[in-house]
């Protein structure tokens, strides 16, 4: 039985409660995993695993609230259907097919909603995957924001495929596959509430691709894959560093933040490993594997950048350190909230 953490004692929903950080891990556990535990819900993963006579399958599901619904390097159309994709992909899955729901604000432009639907459509067909089936409801003007769109997806688990928390050892290695922080400062400065001006891009990609390449390339080498949304690099590392009872030492001068991600971060207050990443897959590999799984992700257009940022130690067990570029070590907790809500 999974460990609790503190009690869940607000009797309203916050934002915090949408953030990915502690409040969303304490929502999630102490209201909808007592209500609905399961043994394929227990695990809390990007997706659940199922088996049907023989057949092992994936099936996630994933809501986009983001604002503004366009931005730039993407809009809330293929951020939906990426991160129901990567959702799939980062557990193992070979993604099989998506349905989508739509809430539709009263007044919203019927032009705005063909370009939505054109861009979910062009970031299907990439992954190969169809959109078969789905939803639509309209509610009364002021009531949605606009529109928000809710994926579900389910994906064939290969032969032989097993990724997990259980899998992590002490003296694994870190990777991420490219600079993280990017979608997230995107969508910020998008916003146009900070009157900040920067050259920034959502990095929202699929990354069936990359994972399928690990897989393949690394065998029972590969042992756990996330990608970094809500909440960041920082969240994903401590939900896993407490789901393994392990510790996960990062390298601040490995970290593969692009200078202008740094900078805005900077003036914001804000620390890029809290910060979403919507095209970056994190990985942990055992160690004679790492120098391989860096190749493979390189070899990848969208892994270039991929970076070795890290291991993984025995002790303190849960937590989750980083050696600063200055020499010294500090603790990177996991956040109540997150400074940024709404950005997927």
């Amino acid at each position: 039985m999974r460990e609790r953490g503190p009690k869940l004692r607000e009797t309203l929903i916050t934002l915090a409660h949408g953030a990915g950080g502690k409040a969303t891990r304490m929502l999630i556990e102490q209201v909808f995993l007592e209500a609905f535990e399961n043994p394929a819900l227990r695990p809390l993963s990007d997706a659940a695993l199922l088996e049907h006579d023989g057949v092992r399958l994936a099936f996630t599901t994933d809501s986009s609230v983001v604002k503004p619904i366009f931005f730039p390097g993407g809009d809330i159309g293929d951020l939906a259907v990426n991160g129901t994709v990567n959702d799939l992909a980062v557990s193992g899955a070979r993604p099989l097919a998506l349905s989508a729901g739509f809430v539709i604000e009263e007044g919203f432009p019927v032009d705005d909603l063909r370009r939505v639907a054109a861009s979910m459509a062009a970031a299907a067909s990439r992954v190969g995957v169809p959109l078969a089936t789905g939803d639509t409801k309209v509610v009364e003007r002021g009531k949605a924001d606009g529109l928000y769109i809710t994926t579900a997806g389910v994906g064939v688990m290969p032969a032989g495929v097993e990724l997990g928390a259980d899998r992590v050892a002490p003296g694994d290695r870190l990777l991420v596959s490219g600079s993280i922080g990017d979608h997230g400062m995107a969508v910020v400065v998008a916003r146009g509430e900070l009157a900040l001006e920067a050259d920034l891009e959502s990095d929202t990609a699929p990354v069936h691709e990359l994972a399928a390449a690990l897989g393949e390339g690394l065998g029972g080498g590969l042992r756990w894959m996330r990608d970094p949304t809500r909440g960041g690099l920082a969240t994903a590392l401590n939900e896993l560093a407490g789901d393994a009872g392990v510790a996960v030492w990062l390298d601040e001068e490995a970290l593969p933040v692009r200078p202008v991600v740094a900078g805005t971060c900077e003036i914001l207050g804000i620390d890029p490993l809290y910060v979403a990443s919507e095209g970056r897959l994190v990985a942990i590999v055992a160690p004679d594997a790492a120098e391989r799984a860096l190749e493979i992700l390189r070899s990848h257009p969208q892994g270039a950048d991929a970076a070795v940022i890290g291991e993984v130690r025995d002790e303190p067990e849960g937590l989750v350190f980083l050696d600063t570029a200055l020499g010294g070590g500090r603790v990177v907790d996991m956040l109540v909230g997150d400074p940024l809500p709404r950005i997927c």
